[in-house]
């Protein structure tokens, strides 16, 4: 939360109407990527494949949840009708009349208090970035080498991703390794869909390397590689046999065991009959929530409230995927919008309430339609109305135990 009367308000008029018109085309990459602001993220960000228009949405969305006043201002307060009309329109996608509606003002204040929340915008924007910093020193060479500069290159992207998909791609990419080496690899996955959730580049390169050094150090006849989830936490385990008598470990690069240590992996051994095992085990994995909204910039967002916390987050776009996703993962709690194409959440939520493998599992509404007796009616768990603030959704999932 931001205190917007502290806010220097001297910003260039050129700056506000480049904000103002990446706030209007928020979800138009294309459009996002040929903004000047875009093209100075990515001028200043790290070589990333993370394109300009992707931090540009990120740091929009940030900064219009820097105006969330919270839980504690009324809701009539300027601040919270700014922090409102500024989610509602550029976030939610609605109308300047829809807005006017919803937060119960005239179209002329409308306007007047959605070009405020643009100028708070570019404020937050403009003193968040290098404009008023000083200048870095440059890194050295052999600094731009150091373990934790390639570390850092790598720093980001916590998500949730299928860890059968990780697992394919370092197969993938050992493949020809193992075949110089005669050693036949094989992958035993498990009956149940295994979600895992990390920092993905990092994962992927210590899945890559450990299987690598495996076949190089050890050269087994085989490497049997399979995963399951125990306690929370999820266990990959590398299986190779072995002729000798004592335990058989390959050397792990350090910048592979400090990447290791970022994303909370440990390495455990064991020998099970005639076989070594080369056990990964993950942090403990937090509950599996998926969301069901078309709203791309609100799953952001969502997404965003949960980092920090140990909760595992899944979107889908629209109601037929929604459900389809609920019977594959089974998540722990559902966050559904009401107001989709096609399959509404109502019909959703319906479906989920009297299917037998889904009744049980807690359904959050979250839209800006507020009829909570009606959801609460067809089943819901509980109703939280957008604008979606942090503190109120976590304290809903804290009563309902997730």
């Amino acid at each position: 939360m931001v205190d917007q009367d502290q806010l220097p308000t001297e910003i260039p008029e050129t700056y506000i109407n480049q904000v103002k018109e990446a706030l209007e085309n928020l979800y138009d990459f294309a459009k996002l990527q040929h903004s000047p602001l875009a093209r100075a993220l990515e001028d200043r960000a790290p070589p990333s494949t993370i394109t300009g228009a992707h931090r540009l949405r990120q740091k929009l969305i940030e900064a219009i949840e820097a105006l969330n006043p919270g839980q504690r201002v009324v809701a009539h307060s300027g601040a919270m009708r700014i922090y409102s009309l500024v989610y509602l329109h550029h976030v939610g996608g609605m109308s300047l009349q829809e807005c006017a509606l919803e937060v119960g003002i005239s179209l002329r204040q409308v306007y007047r208090d959605l070009r405020r929340g643009q100028e708070r915008v570019s404020t937050i924007l403009w003193y968040s970035h290098d404009h008023k910093e000083p200048p870095q020193q440059i890194a050295e060479p052999g600094q731009l080498s150091s373990i934790k500069m390639e570390i850092t290159r790598l720093e980001g992207g916590m998500m949730t991703v299928p860890l059968q998909k990780m697992l394919d791609t370092a197969i993938r990419a050992v493949q020809k390794l193992a075949d110089q080496h005669d050693i036949i690899l094989e992958i035993q996955p498990p009956y149940d869909h295994v979600l895992m959730t990390t920092n993905s580049a990092i994962a992927q390169q210590v899945l890559i390397h450990l299987l690598s050094q495996v076949i190089q150090q050890i050269s087994p006849v085989s490497l049997r590689v399979s995963y399951n989830e125990q306690g929370g936490s999820i266990h990959v385990i590398l299986a190779y046999p072995t002729q000798k008598s004592f335990m058989t470990k390959p050397n792990i690069e350090l910048i592979i065991e400090q990447m290791m240590q970022e994303i909370g992996w440990k390495l455990q051994y064991r020998t099970v009959g005639n076989e070594q095992h080369m056990i990964i085990r993950s942090a403990q994995e937090g509950a599996l929530l998926l969301i069901i909204d078309d709203n791309l910039g609100l799953v952001e967002l969502l997404d965003r409230y949960f980092t920090g916390h140990t909760y595992r987050v899944v979107s889908v776009a629209n109601g037929e995927d929604g459900l389809r996703m609920v019977h594959q993962l089974m998540p722990d709690a559902i966050i559904l919008d009401l107001m989709m194409p096609g399959m509404d959440g109502w019909e959703v939520l319906q479906r989920l309430r009297t299917n037998h493998e889904t009744l049980n599992i807690p359904v959050i509404i979250c839209s800006v339609i507020n009829d909570p007796e009606l959801a609460y009616s067809l089943g819901a768990s509980k109703f939280v109305p957008k604008p979606v603030i942090k503190e109120t959704l976590l304290s809903v999932l804290r009563e309902l135990r997730i």
